[in-house]
């Protein structure tokens, strides 16, 4: 899991540093987890999980209650959740998840980004073999056994613990499915979760040269810069 978590830290790196596309991003989480579980995140896990993620992009606090109001409104549009699945130039495989409320329109804007930046865009599924997906959650390591932790998430789902020394955090993997239970036992025990999302792992890289890299990343941030597009997955080294 070391070649995941550089990779997981990488991106993560470049995408939540940028503040404003990271609001928007959370905002359309949290509509799409109100309008699935409800208001509460009391009794609405998931809602309970992106409050925790807005914490930790700096996201002000009125505007994580003005955005859960907005969910529960009538007025409010549902999002969408639609994955795209391409492949960028020099055999790159994308997976790109977007929320959208409008998705001729999506798919016209990914398409042609794709069609004229030298990708393709496939049909869903064609990837699932290229990548993983996760449960990933991020706590404080101070005063924590790794080792015993990483035995007691085995019952609830966990895979695997890595250690992050620079911002001295436990990031855990665990099922797609076993978000839920991983939460729960993370809260039981007063382990504070300074992030918790899903993630897309590459189980398989591709390596490129410089110039073949600089052509894939243009076409990535050209993707990213879409207000439908909430994150863009790929196995370039």
């Amino acid at each position: 899991m070391g070649r995941a978590f550089e990779y997981r830290k990488a991106r993560k790196m470049k995408r939540w540093g940028q503040m404003a596309k990271t609001f928007t991003r959370i905002g359309k989480d949290i509509v799409i987890a109100v309008k699935n579980g409800g208001p509460d995140p009391d009794t609405n896990g998931r809602l309970r999980a992106i409050i925790q993620n807005a914490k930790a992009a700096n996201m002000p606090k009125e505007n994580v209650d003005r955005a859960i109001k907005k969910a529960s409104s009538k007025d409010q549009e549902d999002y969408k959740e639609i994955v795209y699945e391409a492949y960028a130039p020099h055999g790159i495989a994308l997976v790109i998840e977007t929320a959208t409320d409008n998705h001729n329109r999506t798919v016209a804007n990914v398409r042609s980004y794709l069609n004229k930046l030298g990708g393709s865009l496939g049909t869903q599924g064609m990837l699932d073999f290229l990548f993983d997906r996760k449960s990933v959650f991020r706590i404080p390591a101070d005063g924590i056994d790794q080792e015993e932790l990483e035995l007691e998430l085995i019952d609830v789902g966990g895979d695997e613990i890595e250690f992050d020394d620079e911002a001295n955090q436990y990031v855990i993997y665990g099922e797609f499915t076993a978000f839920g239970s991983i939460q729960k036992f993370l809260e039981e025990k007063g382990y504070d979760i300074k992030q918790a999302e899903f993630e897309r792992i590459p189980n398989d890289y591709k390596e490129l040269t410089d110039d073949e890299v600089a052509d894939v990343e243009k076409l990535i941030e050209r993707i990213e810069e879409d207000d439908d597009v909430q994150m863009v997955y790929h196995n370039m080294r």
